[in-house]
């Protein structure tokens, strides 16, 4: 591959990171501490309620891939305030970022839309938003309302996406194809909204090759940032089903250390990471569960890419210079 070097190959000093972090890319942004604070809106999802398809992915957990956000049961000021306090035992100090995470948070009309996220966006110390959707959930009447927030806040609209491959997003249920997911981006980029590409190693019958085609898939893609998430196994899901049938193979821990750190190489250097890893809740998970320990899988990417002395975007190519 073309090793094409910045004169600051990897600039992320506050945190001696070889690629473009979440936290970094905060503090640039607003020169002070900023996480974020997870929510459940009460929203329902498409490929659950048939809108699209029933079951949701085979891989969703009961709680719409929401488990550490708010209790659907109280309201979003309660949640708010409750998930807030316990992010202020790690950080004394900060501001913060409201992330609806749970399930679908573009399914519903605009109006209950617009009730629910303001709410969260007058709370004080919130700084912006964080939506997390699916691309067949963007109407033109929610656009529209996306491309008024993004005026007035810190907007981030998060896409799950885990695949290229349409294979599997048949065995997972996905209930959207890639076309969907690229419509989904040119609109909501048309308005300048910034995009946050979710993708998961380790799904059924995958290879490397077909994961590292999915993340050349999102470097290729005009999203800000990416999230790589671990695939867990969940007690619940459907894919328990798949996992019985010898359809699913956990990644070891070394794979998944090599295997992020070639996905970062071929990322854009100014995409933001906003995630390299995860952890399920432990009470119901199935495996891997060498992820439970989660610094230990982040300090292992570190060390991996000091060993390579690589970083992020070392081998990217664009996509205008590949075709060339």
């Amino acid at each position: 591959m073309t090793n094409i070097k910045s004169q600051n190959p990897f600039p992320y000093s506050v945190e001696d990171k070889r690629y473009h972090t979440w936290n970094y890319h905060l503090r640039q942004t607003f020169g002070h501490k900023v996480f974020k604070v997870a929510l459940d809106g009460g929203f329902d999802c498409p490929n659950r309620d048939g809108t699209v398809a029933h079951g949701g992915c085979t891989f969703c957990s009961a709680a719409g891939s929401g488990d550490f956000a708010g209790n659907r049961a109280d309201d979003l000021i309660t949640q708010f305030n409750e998930v807030k306090d316990k992010m202020h035992h790690k950080w004394k100090d900060g501001k913060y970022m409201a992330y609806f995470q749970a399930f679908t948070n573009t399914h519903a009309p605009v109006a209950e839309l617009r009730e629910k996220y303001e709410t969260v966006l007058s709370q004080e110390g919130v700084v912006g938003l964080s939506i997390g959707t699916r691309p067949d959930c963007l109407p033109d009447d929610v656009i529209e309302y996306l491309a008024e927030l993004n005026e007035r806040t810190y907007l981030w609209v998060e896409l799950g996406l885990q695949t290229v491959h349409e294979r599997t997003a048949l065995l997972i249920n996905r209930a959207h194809d890639f076309e969907t997911y690229k419509e989904g981006v040119r609109k909501l980029r048309k308005h300048g909204i910034r995009v946050c590409s979710h993708i998961i190693d380790g799904l059924p019958l995958e290879n490397n090759e077909m994961m590292m085609e999915t993340a050349k898939a999102v470097a290729d893609l005009d999203v800000q940032g990416i999230k790589i998430h671990l695939l867990h196994l969940l007690k619940g899901t459907p894919m328990v089903k798949q996992y019985e049938k010898g359809m699913l193979e956990f990644i070891s821990f070394d794979d998944y250390i090599q295997l992020v750190c070639d996905q970062l190489e071929i990322l854009p250097p100014e995409m933001i990471v906003h995630r390299i890893t995860g952890d399920g809740p432990i009470d119901i998970m199935i495996g891997p569960m060498w992820s439970v320990d989660k610094w230990s899988v982040l300090n292992a990417i570190d060390a991996e890419l000091k060993r390579r002395d690589s970083y992020q975007g070392k081998y990217y190519v664009p996509k205008e210079e590949a075709m060339t």
